[in-house]
């Protein structure tokens, strides 16, 4: 039987990086169980008021927080900090499918587009790889707001 799989990064700033990869993927900031938001209800608000409630110190309110595929297809993602900075290149990286079904210069200028938006979310461009068919079709290499690379594939 397959597994369902977690994604989980380190960073320093969890919940920037969960609104980042939110707009990047389509997801949801998962609301607290059995809350019911609220229309334009800031989830991490709602779960910054939960914990306050529960006495939890403000400054551990970032230390963690998630985005959610809404349809429940995709695996979950979860930040978590850590006390040491990134020094160097991620072991791991999410490959974003930004365009399916295309080729050539089509599935290009999608890239070019996705990559423009998620530059405009606080990503930065690092690179484009021309086609190279067979072995490749193409893609852009980005970092997030952290400097994780990933690339829109």
């Amino acid at each position: 039987m397959a597994r369902t799989i977690q994604v989980t990064i380190d960073a320093d700033d969890p919940e920037t990086l969960s609104r980042f990869w939110a707009q990047a993927l389509g997801y949801r900031i998962p609301p607290l169980p059995g809350h019911e938001l609220a229309e334009g209800e800031d989830p991490l608000e709602a779960w910054h008021a939960f914990l306050a409630a529960r006495g939890v110190p403000q400054a551990r309110w970032g230390d963690a927080s998630a985005v959610e595929d809404p349809d429940g297809v995709g695996p979950r993602v979860f930040f978590q900090r850590v006390p040491e900075a990134k020094t160097v290149k991620n072991r791991v990286h999410l490959d974003v499918r930004a365009a399916p079904g295309l080729e050539g210069q089509e599935r290009m200028a999608a890239l070019e587009a996705e990559c423009e938006r998620l530059v405009a979310l606080g990503a930065t461009r690092v690179r484009r790889e021309e086609p190279a068919p067979p072995m490749s079709a193409g893609f852009v290499v980005m970092q997030d707001p952290e400097g994780n690379e990933f690339c829109l594939d």
